[in-house]
C-alpha cells in the first residue's frame, strides 16, 4: 500500500464519533445547540492542548464549571472580578494571562458576535497563516509584547501555531462524521493545516511526507504541500490519519 492510500485509509478509519469520547473536541461539541459557546470553548481547550489529554480535559471543565451552561452569554455579562476569579489555568496558564485571553474573546464577541470574523482569510490566501496572526493581535491588544502573548503562536515569527491550526480544523471542518464542528463552514476547508506536533510530526517523517527536522511553520508549509497533494479540498482530515498511526499502528509506519 503506498502512502497516500494508507493515510487516506486511516484517516477514515479514525474519524468517528468514538475519538471524541476522549479528546479535548468533546468539550465544544457540548454546546453544538449554541455555536458561540462552541466557539468560546473551543478555543479555551485549544488553548491549553498540551500534555496529555486528559489533563487538557480537565483543566478546561475546571473553567467551563464557573461559566454556567451557556459560556458564551456568561463571557459577554462577565466583568473583571467574574474574568479574574475563573479557574481557567494549565502549566504555564497562569491567572493572568486568562485574564487577557478572556478579555480579549470578550471584546471580541461584543464588537462582531463571533470570534470567526477574527481569522477570516483576505483575498489570495490560500491558508490561515496571516488569519492567526491577525486574529492574535486583536485578541492581545496591549498585552501583545507580554509573556502572555506566548499562549497565542505566531506563525510570523516561526511557530508551527499547532493549536490554533487545531481550533480552526475544530471549528471548519465539517461535523457530517460527528467529530470536528463545522461551525465556520464559510470559511475553506481546504485553507487548513495538519496541526503538527511531535508526535504527527515523527509519523509524517517517517512516511515521508516532511522532511525538515524542525517543527515550526516552515514544516507546516511543507506538510501542508504534502497533504494537500493527497487530498486538496480537505488536508487536515489527513491530521486523523498521523495521530492514529502514531497512537495505535507503528509497525506502519516506523522504518516505512
Amino acid at each position: 500500500m503506498g502512502v497516500a492510500d494508507l493515510v487516506l485509509e486511516w484517516a477514515d478509519r479514525v474519524e468517528r464519533p468514538e475519538f471524541v469520547a476522549s479528546d479535548p473536541l468533546l468539550l465544544p461539541r457540548r454546546f453544538a445547540d449554541d455555536p458561540t459557546s462552541a466557539e468560546v470553548v473551543g478555543f479555551m481547550a485549544a488553548t491549553v492542548a498540551w500534555g496529555s489529554r486528559r489533563s487538557i480535559i480537565t483543566s478546561a471543565e475546571r473553567a467551563l464549571a464557573g461559566m454556567t451552561d451557556r459560556p458564551a452569554q456568561w463571557l459577554l455579562e462577565a466583568d473583571d472580578e467574574d474574568l479574574k476569579s475563573l479557574p481557567w489555568r494549565h502549566r504555564t496558564l497562569l491567572a493572568e494571562d486568562s485574564v487577557v485571553l478572556l478579555r480579549g474573546m470578550q471584546q471580541a464577541l461584543r464588537t462582531h458576535g463571533s470570534l470567526a470574523p477574527l481569522f477570516a482569510l483576505k483575498p489570495g490566501e490560500t491558508d490561515f497563516f496571516a488569519a492567526i496572526d491577525r486574529a492574535r493581535t486583536e485578541l492581545l491588544g496591549d498585552a501583545v509584547a507580554s509573556r502572555t502573548a506566548k499562549h497565542i503562536a505566531s506563525p510570523a515569527a516561526g511557530s508551527a501555531a499547532k493549536r490554533l491550526h487545531l481550533y480552526l480544523r475544530w471549528m471548519v471542518r465539517p461535523s457530517s462524521r460527528g467529530v470536528d464542528l463545522g461551525i465556520w463552514s464559510h470559511l475553506p476547508k481546504s485553507a487548513l493545516s495538519c496541526p503538527l506536533d511531535v508526535h504527527t510530526g515523527r509519523v509524517a517523517r517517517s512516511l515521508g511526507l516532511l522532511k525538515r527536522t524542525a517543527n515550526d511553520a516552515a514544516a507546516v508549509r511543507e506538510l501542508d504541500a504534502a497533504l494537500r497533494a493527497i487530498d486538496p479540498e480537505d488536508p487536515a482530515r489527513l491530521d486523523f490519519a498521523l495521530f492514529g498511526l502514531g497512537l495505535e499502528a507503528p509497525e506502519l509506519w516506523k522504518h516505512a
